[in-house]
Formats: C-alpha cells, sequence, structure tokens
C-alpha cells in the first residue's frame, strides 16, 4: 500500500514538474514570439482598455498567437499596472515581450502643433482644425463661445494663449489644447510680471501683454525687442500717439489685402493708433516671452521714431527730422531685395501648422507717406 502511495506520489510531482515545465516553455514561447506585421503599424488603446481585451484583440488579427498565455503572464507578473490609453507603435520584428514593455513605460506616440509668435486667434483655431490627431469640439462655434468652453467667459481670446512647440497623445480634443496653451501664458505672464521694471507704465498685466503684442509684431531682429519697447513706452509716458501700423492692420480684420493706406490711417476704430491714443484695447496677436519681458523691462533712451532698414533691422530717431531723413534714405527708396523682417528659414516642422499668411509688420503705406507730417514709429 505504501509503495503504491509513493508511486502515485512519485507520477503526480513528475506529472506536476512536466506541467510546469510545459507552462513555462508555452510562456516563452508566447513571450518570445515576433508579432506578425508586414509593415509598422499604430496600435490604438482607448482609454478604459485592459491587457485581457487588448491582448485578445491582436489574437483576432492575426497579430500573435497564445493571447491565453500572455494574459496568464500579465495577471501574475504586471497586476495592478495600469495600461496607459494612447497609441503604440508596432514595428516588425518586436515581440509580444517588447509590446508588454512599451505598455509598462507607457511609451505612447506623441505628436505636436506649433503655435507661432505674431499669430492671431483666427490662425490658432485654423492649425487646431486642420490637426488630425485632435478631437474637434469647437467646429461651428464663436470665439466667445470658445472661450466660455474654456471656462473663461467673457475673455477676448486674442494673446491670451502661449506660442510655443505643444506634444501630445491622440484622443487630446482641441479644448485640452487650448487650456494648456491658455495657461502657460498666465504663467509666464506671471513670472515676468514679477521682474519688471519699477517704471513700467501699466497698471496690470493685461496692459503689458497688450504692448507685448505691438512689439512682436513690429520686431523683425531679436535684439531689437527692447528698443522697439522703449520707444512705444515713452510715447505712452509723454501722451504721444503710438502710430504703429500693426494695430491698424488688425482692426481691418480680413479687409485687409496687403496694402495700408492713408485712408485706413484715417479709419475710426478702436485699434488705429493713428487716431486714437494711448494702448489698443486688446492684444493682437500672441506674443512669447521675449516680447513680454521687452514690454515689461524696455531699453532705456531718447529715440521716438524707428523705420525699417530693408533687412529686418531698424534705424531709430529721436526727432522728427531725423526719422524723415530715415523714411527718405530706406522706405521712399526702397532697394529691390526690401524686407521688413529677415528672410524666413524654410525648414519643416512636424505636425506643425501653416506659416502665418499676414503681411509684414513694416508693410509700405501708399500713397508714399508725407515726410512733413508725423509719422508711425516705424
Amino acid at each position: 500500500m505504501i509503495r503504491k502511495l509513493v508511486l502515485l506520489l512519485q507520477i503526480s510531482l513528475v506529472s506536476a514538474a512536466l506541467l510546469v515545465g510545459f507552462s513555462a516553455w508555452k510562456l516563452d514561447s508566447a513571450l518570445k514570439q515576433p508579432l506578425k506585421l508586414p509593415q509598422e503599424q499604430l496600435l490604438d488603446v482607448p482609454a478604459g482598455a485592459t491587457p485581457t481585451g487588448t491582448f485578445n484583440r491582436l489574437e483576432a488579427d492575426g497579430v500573435l498567437d497564445d493571447a491565453f498565455w500572455l494574459r496568464l503572464y500579465w495577471r501574475f507578473n504586471l497586476e495592478g499596472q495600469p495600461l496607459h490609453s494612447g497609441e503604440y507603435r508596432m514595428s516588425p520584428g518586436l515581440t509580444a515581450e517588447g509590446l508588454i514593455g512599451l505598455w509598462q513605460r507607457g511609451e505612447v506616440v506623441q505628436y505636436s502643433l506649433t503655435l507661432v509668435e505674431g499669430w492671431n486667434f483666427r490662425q490658432v483655431r485654423t492649425a487646431l482644425a486642420k490637426h488630425e490627431k485632435i478631437v474637434q469640439t469647437l467646429a461651428g462655434l464663436t470665439d466667445s463661445e470658445v472661450m466660455d468652453k474654456l471656462g473663461h467667459p467673457g475673455v477676448f481670446p486674442e494673446g491670451r494663449f502661449f506660442p510655443d512647440t505643444y506634444r501630445f497623445v491622440r484622443g487630446m480634443t482641441d479644448v485640452e489644447f487650448l487650456k494648456k496653451a491658455y495657461n502657460r501664458l498666465d504663467d509666464v505672464l506671471a513670472q515676468e510680471w514679477s521682474k519688471r521694471a519699477a517704471d513700467a507704465p501699466y497698471t496690470d498685466p493685461y496692459q503689458a501683454l497688450i504692448m507685448a503684442s505691438l512689439v512682436e509684431k513690429e520686431t523683425g531682429v531679436p535684439q531689437e525687442r527692447g528698443q522697439i519697447a522703449g520707444v512705444f513706452v515713452r510715447r505712452l509716458k509723454i501722451g504721444m500717439l503710438l502710430q504703429t501700423d500693426p494695430t491698424v492692420i488688425y482692426g481691418l480684420g480680413e479687409r485687409y489685402n496687403g496694402k495700408l493706406t492713408r485712408a485706413h490711417l484715417k479709419e475710426a476704430n478702436p485699434y488705429n493708433t493713428y487716431m486714437v491714443a494711448g494702448l489698443p484695447p486688446t492684444p493682437i496677436a500672441m506674443v512669447g516671452r521675449e516680447a513680454i519681458h521687452a514690454a515689461l523691462n524696455p531699453v532705456p533712451g531718447s529715440s521716438l521714431y524707428f523705420v525699417a532698414r530693408g533687412d529686418g533691422s531698424h534705424i531709430f530717431s529721436d526727432n522728427l527730422d531725423a526719422h524723415n531723413a530715415a523714411v527718405r534714405e530706406f522706405q521712399l527708396k526702397r532697394r529691390a531685395d526690401y524686407r521688413s523682417s529677415p528672410a524666413p528659414v524654410v525648414k519643416p516642422l512636424e505636425d506643425s501648422a501653416p506659416s502665418s499668411d499676414a503681411p509684414t509688420p513694416d508693410a509700405p503705406i501708399e500713397p508714399a507717406p508725407d515726410t512733413t507730417a508725423p509719422q508711425s514709429p516705424q
């Protein structure tokens, strides 16, 4: 009897060893199997998906075998490990174990969208609407309704978003994207406001943001931001009209066709700084940190005018006579390759929005300006 029990025990132990060995072999085989992919594919894991369901889907699609063993492996080795939603890049040669590693590390595919300094809100909305990986929820809404969706009712959207390259995963909504850019602008503005010059002529950060948008649109060479801000600030302090073309262009909206005329400069609207004293009522474009810093820390000096040389830089003048001389030299006798800003460097930007179709800040006034009258600071 004892011998029979011993024999049965031996058989059970051998069977168990064989079962364990078989299971280990199957598990190892399942993990080491290469995914059956003729070319790179993206695996979309929606929010709320489970490893069990995803393994089953991949097996049903013929991408892998032995989903049961892979589910078993996850259950006993990675219990409690979240499966991050998003897209995972599956390449030929990737094993099931390698795919699990991607899941563990949450290595989802990321996309990007660049918001460019100087863009207006219309251009931001266009760029968002064209991005295939962003979930569109704002189509057909007015700008005011968009701001309601963002949780900022009554806030004018122009200039309230920070220009930067934003990375995100598939499934982000346009609302979530804009909230991120809005909060980023608030953070940067608060940081720069805390470092403003003691004599900065603003009662609140929003006024500085408005000034920064003028600096952003007028600057062709980055190192001149502080000087341009200085001209505008000095004009503000002595009650002189800002007379800057970009505000007039903004006020014209879609009516602007690339040519600014004397009639435009006499047109009554809140953004015409040839007619209305002080800052315009809102920003006219998105601004980067450098423009905000320049607006809050203008370069000291005595210049009250500036005119574009034609290479992106400007001539700064202290008085009208000197300015008119610069206008005659650089505006009325323009060279063939005249540019109000440096020639753009063309380079591809992944998932970036198209470049601005807005004119350069120093668009010519037609007919040629009368140099005996006060001119724009440009």
